[in-house]
């Protein structure tokens, strides 16, 4: 009977920290599409959320603050799920974060292709110059070819003199990895690996026929916009735009002249994409979700700023797919996430800027307690987490809470009684 094992993901977004804890048994089969087999679907226990206040746009601005929530958001799964979380999968966005495309090329020495050809073709590919403040993240392989034939999936067994490799390489700013890396550590907690959020997303919300047929994923956060083109089972292209929710609440507090705090409430309760759907009449009167802003302000307009936003990051998506000559051709279309994606009308926007059929992005392959998680804000976390249990994770249920834990206990406690 295989070993179950506990995995846990963590999200460190700009506007919230998420952990998700899950089991799943110890048979871990990959197919081409990436998708993990069945009877291996991780089955969500535990659920920790807390806010992100010491990120912005994906980088770390306050160490001790950053330190703080992680712990804050480990403790709420540890509570929900009845297990120490020692070991994480990480999903990484931010604007440092980067790709592009690189060729590995080998001699093949015996009669068949071997795994091992294929990871010396793919340690080529990897031997590319990069800049010294640049680390790889992750390395995708795109197709293969050997001798003439090329666009081969899996190239092991077959006959040939030579083997190339097209991958698709991201990479992050190495300052910015290595204090999310700190940060962790000194929450007592240890990486198994880091996972690019583009990818984490299509682990969590495509499908094997979705990926094939050609699709794209948008996942709105609240610091940056990270997008990822599928296609033929694989990554085409993926990038990041410096522009979310937190530009989104920005645009509101300058139009309305309101507080920040304020311009977020009203942009989740009142907020819409749909201005020609409102009457002008309609009013919101601040005083009902602010002490500080007491003044009356226009739905309509209110959705007319969100709504020029949002038209923005969808207009630059689909520019970015007119230089790669995928505008329009993507059958399976576009499915959003994040957190930023679910106001009124979005789905309706993106449609009409994308020219693309469009949906929200909602988990697939995810078991447990779905309730907590059956949400577009989520895709990062679960889809880290499905990562981690196709790529093998780290047992460690019945382990104790380390002594860096405890040490970041202390000192948060300690922190907490100064004045």
């Amino acid at each position: 009977m295989p070993q179950e094992r506990v995995l846990a993901s963590l999200d460190i977004g700009s506007f919230k920290i998420r952990t998700v804890v899950a089991v799943s048994d110890g048979e871990i089969s990959r197919g081409g599409s990436g998708q993990i087999g069945q009877g291996s679907v991780p089955n969500v226990i535990g659920v920790g959320v807390s806010p992100s206040l010491g990120m912005r746009k994906g980088q770390v601005i306050d160490v001790e603050e950053t330190i703080h929530n992680i712990i804050s958001s480990v403790e709420d799964a540890e509570r929900m799920a009845g297990v120490p979380v020692n070991h994480v999968f990480v999903g990484m966005s931010g604007t440092h974060v980067e790709s592009f495309s690189s060729r590995g090329v080998i001699a093949i020495s015996g009669p068949e292709i071997r795994v091992e050809d294929i990871a010396r073709v793919l340690e080529a590919a990897q031997a590319v110059s990069i800049p010294a403040n640049r680390r790889i993240l992750h390395m995708e392989p795109k197709s293969y070819t050997v001798d003439e034939q090329g666009s081969i999936k899996n190239p092991v067994g077959m006959s040939g003199i030579r083997l190339e490799v097209d991958a698709h390489i991201i990479t992050g700013q190495v300052q910015h990895v290595k204090n999310v890396e700190k940060c962790i550590d000194q929450a007592g907690v240890d990486i198994d690996a880091i996972v690019p959020a583009t990818m984490a997303v299509a682990d969590a919300v495509l499908t094997k026929r979705q990926k094939e047929l050609g699709a794209i994923t948008i996942d709105v956060g609240a610091g940056c916009t990270s997008v990822a083109v599928f296609e033929e089972g694989t990554v085409l292209h993926s990038f990041s735009l410096p522009v979310g929710g937190e530009a989104i609440t920005n645009d509101v507090a300058i139009g309305l002249r309101t507080s920040i705090d304020t311009a977020e409430r009203i942009k989740i309760e009142y907020g819409s994409l749909l201005p020609d759907e409102i009457n002008e009449r309609e009013m919101i009167d601040l005083s009902s979700v602010s002490k500080i802003d007491t003044q009356t302000v226009s739905k309509k307009y209110l959705a007319e700023i969100m709504q020029a936003r949002y038209y923005e990051i969808f207009a630059l998506i689909k520019e970015s797919l007119k230089q790669i000559g995928r505008d329009g051709m993507l059958p399976a279309g576009a499915i959003l996430t994040g957190g930023a994606v679910k106001a009124p009308g979005t789905l309706d926007l993106a449609r009409e800027v994308l020219g693309l059929p469009v949906q929200m992005g909602f988990p697939v392959d995810i078991g447990g307690v779905i309730e907590k998680v059956d949400d577009p804000a989520y895709a990062t976390a679960l889809g880290t987490l499905v990562w981690g249990a196709r790529e093998g994770g780290r047992s460690y249920g019945g382990s104790s809470v380390s002594v860096k834990r405890a040490y970041s206990h202390m000192k948060s406690w300690f922190r907490n009684l100064l004045p």
